[in-house]
């Protein structure tokens, strides 16, 4: 009988994620039947969806709680899936807060679980390694400094890489693609990645379209790319349209070619998250915003435990590049930081010079390949 794998993953970059994962494991044996919640790239590459993330994917702690129906329906269609025709491994893809409570129920059917992109426990809720030790029977993970907080946890681990290695190719070369989309190759081009969640786009997109308004202002000729992350609402992206930053800059909404945005723009204005890896992965200096709710914004100043929340500035462990977060996420403040970024080469050399160091840490390529093979060594051992 062919091998069962039951997969969970929530949010574009785990679905991306999933997506490379599978046709990795597909590519090692075709045989394998892969299910499970996900969205387009992990269906596109093979795997049958029991249901799809973007039902139930959101920011912030409070926003999460208008979610919990849909959650538990989610929650309830994977385990009846595993009940009904037993996997030979459950694949989790981050998303803890779903998937900490998914791996339990499908572990009491004797199924082994492999954590994927482990939750990023070093910079919030440490006691969840005591969660991760009593669900994963192997923990896979993408950043070098993980591997020997789980061995100490006494969690089985493995580093395998970032995918975004070998995912952040641009489709073609910056004079190409500009001219593609009705911009000058040689203008100075400004990137906005506002994120991929509809209320993560509505709190921070238009401040960075009234940053563009500034920066546009203050560096003649500047141009804009905003990248836009599939199957979001039209009207999200009216600031940027001709009624908003159109009116006075060129600009161009591109969906599914992110990196091709970043490997042609010349700063990008980011959303903290899986795009600061993207980003730095292209040499792009950045400059990193965020915004929740207030309630939520005080919660999580209780919970986190790191200084910075730009996964580029947390690679390097110094802050190579501006986070305006919450209150200091301002249209001045965020036209201040590129400006000088698109004005001050040296400080631009900088910037690039700690994002190759970004880079070089995240391992070589194939991490997908080294992942798929890990969790095929689990199923054989079972």
């Amino acid at each position: 009988m062919s091998p069962r794998l039951l997969l969970s993953c929530g949010e574009a970059s785990g679905d991306l994620y999933a997506g490379a994962l599978t046709r990795e494991l597909l590519a090692c044996d075709p045989t394998l039947r892969i299910s499970g919640l996900g969205g387009p790239r992990f269906a596109a590459a093979g795997g049958t969806l029991v249901d799809d993330y973007r039902d139930i994917a959101v920011t912030g702690l409070t926003e999460a709680i208008a979610k919990l129906p849909r959650s538990f329906e989610a929650r309830r269609r994977l385990v009846a899936a595993a009940e009904a025709e037993p996997p030979d491994a459950l694949i989790l893809i981050d998303f803890p807060d779903f998937n900490f409570r998914l791996a339990p129920r499908i572990r009491r059917l004797g199924v082994p679980v492999v954590y994927y992109i482990s939750p990023q426990i070093w910079a919030w809720r440490r006691g969840r390694l005591k969660t991760m030790r009593a669900i994963a029977d192997r923990v896979l993970v993408i950043f070098p400094f993980e591997e020997q907080i789980y061995r100490d946890g006494g969690v089985p681990v493995e580093f395998v890489g970032h995918p975004l290695v070998d995912l952040a190719v641009p489709s073609s070369d910056r004079d190409t693609f500009l001219a593609a989309h009705g911009l000058a190759p040689s203008a100075p081009t400004v990137a906005i990645l506002p994120g991929s969640r509809p209320n993560e786009v509505s709190r921070i997109l238009p401040d960075l379209a009234a940053a563009g308004e500034r920066i546009r202002a203050a560096v003649p000729g500047a141009q804009f790319i905003v990248a836009r992350a599939p199957h979001l609402d039209e009207e999200l992206f009216a600031v940027v349209g001709p009624g908003g930053l159109g009116r006075s800059a060129p600009v161009a909404v591109i969906e599914g070619e992110t990196d091709a945005v970043l490997a042609s723009s010349d700063v990008a204005l980011t959303a903290s998250g899986t795009a600061t890896v993207q980003t730095a992965l292209h040499d792009t200096p950045m400059v990193i915003v965020y915004r929740v709710s207030p309630m939520s914004y005080r919660l999580l100043r209780r919970l986190v435990k790191v200084e910075a929340i730009g996964m580029a500035n947390l690679i390097a462990g110094e802050r190579i590049v501006p986070e305006l977060v919450q209150d200091a996420f301002t249209p001045e403040a965020v036209a201040a930081e590129a400006i000088s970024m698109l004005t001050d080469r040296e400080r631009a050399a900088r910037i690039r010079a700690g994002l190759a160091k970004v880079r070089a840490r995240l391992g070589g390529p194939g991490a997908s390949r080294r992942a798929a093979e890990a969790i095929l060594r689990v199923v054989r051992d079972r």
